[in-house]
């Protein structure tokens, strides 16, 4: 299995207490996802996030529809969560999100593990499957920005993949 690694971190002039609270409501995944992907939350809503939680989605990408189930697998309220599929699109995906105080207020940093399926046979499809992600994580980090009301100007970002 060939694991590759996507990196995303936003820093913005808000405190953890702030913004960790967005990040810890389920709903929110909806709105820093882009369109396109067509991302619902079918668990029964509200979801209470904490270590064990399961978390049902449905999205679609090229047209084709798929359910993906993710389990929060670490939940330190404040400071990170891991979120790992149990069934979706990836042979593996390991999500570690991170909050981090700053002296300009708060560090947000995604960094995911994950492995494409049918490997190594698929790994022709890696540059289509790197391009889309780093689209979704730069989506998302100028969603945050503006769902805060921020200004991009003040909140240096980046996605490495």
């Amino acid at each position: 299995m060939i694991v590759h690694h996507v990196t995303a971190e936003l820093e913005v002039p808000l405190p953890v207490e702030r913004v960790f609270p967005f990040f810890a409501e389920a709903n929110n995944l909806e709105r820093i996802t882009p369109p396109e992907l067509r991302f619902r939350i079918i668990s029964d809503t509200p979801v209470h996030i904490k270590q064990g939680t399961l978390i049902h989605y449905q999205l679609s990408l090229y047209g084709i529809s798929f359910r993906w189930i993710s389990h929060i697998a670490k939940w330190e309220p404040g400071r990170s969560f891991v979120d790992e599929q149990v069934t979706g699109p990836y042979r593996l995906w390991h999500h570690t999100h991170e909050f981090e105080p700053t002296p300009r207020g708060t560090r947000i940093r995604d960094t995911v593990n994950y492995a494409i399926p049918f490997s190594p046979f698929s790994e022709l499809g890696f540059p289509i499957v790197r391009w889309q992600l780093r689209k979704i994580f730069s989506f998302r980090q100028r969603q945050v920005i503006t769902l805060f009301g921020l200004s991009e100007n003040h909140c240096p970002w980046h996605v490495t993949v």
